[in-house]
């Protein structure tokens, strides 16, 4: 199985090398799955519980103080799935699974994602905070419930980039996954581009991309499908740097992707500060 994995784009990170180091786990571990789509899951789930990544615990928190989950995650067959706005929910993108395997849809937000997500057997209603994001938080001063007050506040305070994310191929089949907690004092509920297909993930029978970045430019670009659509012309490196400057002419905004073919070739850029990646698998 070969297998990639990003940790965000951003600036440059608190303890990179412990970063790094999770990062590479977590792409080796999931070389032994059975199949692409376990090996993105696989790869996923310590990053959602390590709260030195925007995903899960220790994740953005949005303006209310309530930490939401978003992922999705789609195979080379068309198969697709996305879950958002969930409190409480670490492993958001095992619930995408959920929905793109036991359900008709494409998407499930708020609360019925976190039903069907207890229902099948995800842990719920988690304390996703931690005392470095609530210090964070009550540092900003969140106002009151007045919405101009709020609104000038979200203004003011709406920040961040982070996201991770996973691609992965068997040589025959392909997987790409994104989960994130969002961007810092979004308004609650906000959803950016991570459960959008073709904007924080995508795959076909040419390859996979996970984007990660500033989530409305992105999903305003359609990066991860815009850089899968790029391996028609280059190769994975290739791709992504072409699709992350066609991102900024287009956009001016901050993002990277990564991108992995079938063959197991691997691509990554960004326009940001730093962003971490980890590849695993056959030479």
């Amino acid at each position: 199985m070969h297998v990639v994995v990003h940790g965000g784009a951003g600036g440059p990170p608190d303890e990179p090398a412990d970063r790094q180091s999770t990062l590479a786990d977590a792409a080796d571990s999931a070389t032994t799955a059975e199949t692409p789509l376990d090996a993105v899951l696989t790869a996923l789930r310590p990053l959602e519980r390590d709260p030195r990544f925007n995903a899960g615990v220790g994740g953005a928190v949005q303006s209310d103080g309530v930490v939401r989950t978003d992922a999705g995650l789609m195979t080379d067959d068309g198969t697709a799935g996305a879950a958002c706005s969930m409190a409480g929910v670490a492993h958001a993108a095992d619930v995408a699974r959920v929905v793109a395997t036991e359900t008709p849809h494409v998407c499930l937000a708020g609360d019925p994602a976190v039903e069907l997500a207890a229902a099948s057997g995800i842990d719920t209603d988690e304390d996703l905070l931690t005392d470095r994001t609530r210090g964070r938080y009550e540092d900003a001063d969140p106002p009151g419930a007045d919405i101009a007050d709020l609104l000038a506040w979200v203004r003011a305070h709406f920040s961040g980039t982070d996201t991770v994310g996973a691609v992965a191929t068997d040589g025959d089949r392909l997987a790409a996954a994104t989960s994130t907690a969002g961007r810092w004092f979004a308004l609650a509920g906000r959803v950016g581009d991570v459960p959008q297909i073709g904007a924080g993930f995508y795959a076909d029978e040419r390859g996979g991309a996970s984007a990660t970045g500033e989530g409305e430019a992105i999903a305003r670009f359609g990066l991860a499908r815009r850089a899968v659509d790029s391996l028609e012309t280059y190769g994975p490196r290739q791709a992504a740097e072409t699709a992350i400057a066609e991102f900024d002419a287009a956009t001016g905004g901050r993002a990277g992707v990564v991108v992995l073919d079938h063959a197991g070739h691997v691509g990554s850029e960004y326009n940001t500060a730093a962003m971490q990646t980890s590849r695993a698998g056959p030479e």
